[in-house]
């Protein structure tokens, strides 16, 4: 929402955990979020696992991106995005993190906001 993503919430099941209207191109989009851990077994990496409840991983049709959330204690979380590539696991050093996935601001912007409503921020 930060970075002028509007937001819809489903007042049903769905496989995605968030539908939000694109602010550059205005397209809808499917977003499943997952929390990404860091793996001592992958050499320190950063790793988003993005399968169901059952193993199986997210089709398309279920989600057209995977946004990772990385919370340290006492830190602002980091926020990525990335367009769903059917992969069980998404991974990254975190010295590169941010050049193979799309760092995501949380910092409210609220020109975005004045843009969008025609007016001047104060």
């Amino acid at each position: 929402m930060a970075n002028g993503w509007v937001v819809h919430q489903a007042e049903t099941a769905e496989a995605y955990d968030i539908l939000a209207k694109d602010p550059l191109n205005g397209e809808y989009a499917k977003i499943q979020v997952k929390s990404v851990r860091k793996r001592d077994d992958r050499g320190g990496d950063l790793v988003i696992c993005a399968r169901k409840g059952n193993g199986a991983v997210y089709d398309r049709s279920e989600a057209d991106y995977v946004v990772g959330v990385w919370a340290v204690d006492g830190e602002i979380p980091r926020v990525w995005i990335l367009e769903n590539r059917m992969c069980g696991e998404y991974w990254a050093s975190e010295a590169r993190a941010s050049e193979r996935w799309v760092e995501l601001s949380i910092a409210l912007n609220r020109d975005l906001y004045a843009e969008s409503a025609g007016v001047t921020a104060q």
